[in-house]
């Protein structure tokens, strides 16, 4: 019922996501969301954790990409520090942008992963764009007020795909 929902893996925090567990999957590129997956979204700046994170997959070969939902200043100003490239406006859950961000990078959809912190708009648009995902818990457990609409949707949806896909747990890896 709610399969077009359902992400690859549910990983506690984008920041528990190595190197060796992407390359094992087959993976070189990292679309990612911007706001409650990379940082808080009522903190532009990020923290040491996402600085190494970062550094980490750079140093390892395999890129980031931020798909974000936000206008092309937000995005932009948020970014900025990391030196990642964006697609801003991405129309999540549509495949558009999700599309766009492994066209950037050169890659295959089948080379790259999405990570978010929504089912809605980011493990939605994975499966549309036919590209696998990483659920992670958000940065922070509030929410911009355009987010809390899906949040109540999320949860019933959660629910559902928990109690219908046991293999479904929150773990440290992929």
């Amino acid at each position: 019922m709610f399969s077009n929902y359902k992400p690859t893996w549910m990983v506690d925090a984008i920041y528990k996501i190595t190197p060796s567990q992407l390359k094992a999957q087959g993976i070189k590129g990292i679309l990612t969301d911007l706001d409650n997956t990379l940082i808080a979204w009522n903190n532009p700046d990020g923290t040491e954790e996402l600085k190494n994170w970062l550094l980490e997959m750079k140093n390892a070969g395999i890129p980031v990409v931020v798909v974000s939902n936000n206008n092309s200043e937000r995005v932009a100003r948020a970014v900025a520090p990391f030196g990642l490239k964006y697609v801003h406006r991405a129309l999540k859950p549509f495949s558009r942008g999700i599309k766009q961000g492994y066209q950037q990078l050169g890659l295959k959809k089948e080379e790259v992963v999405m990570i978010g912190d929504q089912i809605m708009t980011d493990v939605r648009g994975a499966n549309r764009a036919g590209v696998r995902s990483i659920l992670v818990k958000p940065v922070i457990p509030t929410d911009s007020w355009k987010t809390q609409f899906n949040r109540a949707a999320e949860r019933k949806i959660m629910n559902y795909l928990l109690k219908h896909n046991p293999e479904l747990k929150w773990r440290g890896g992929i």
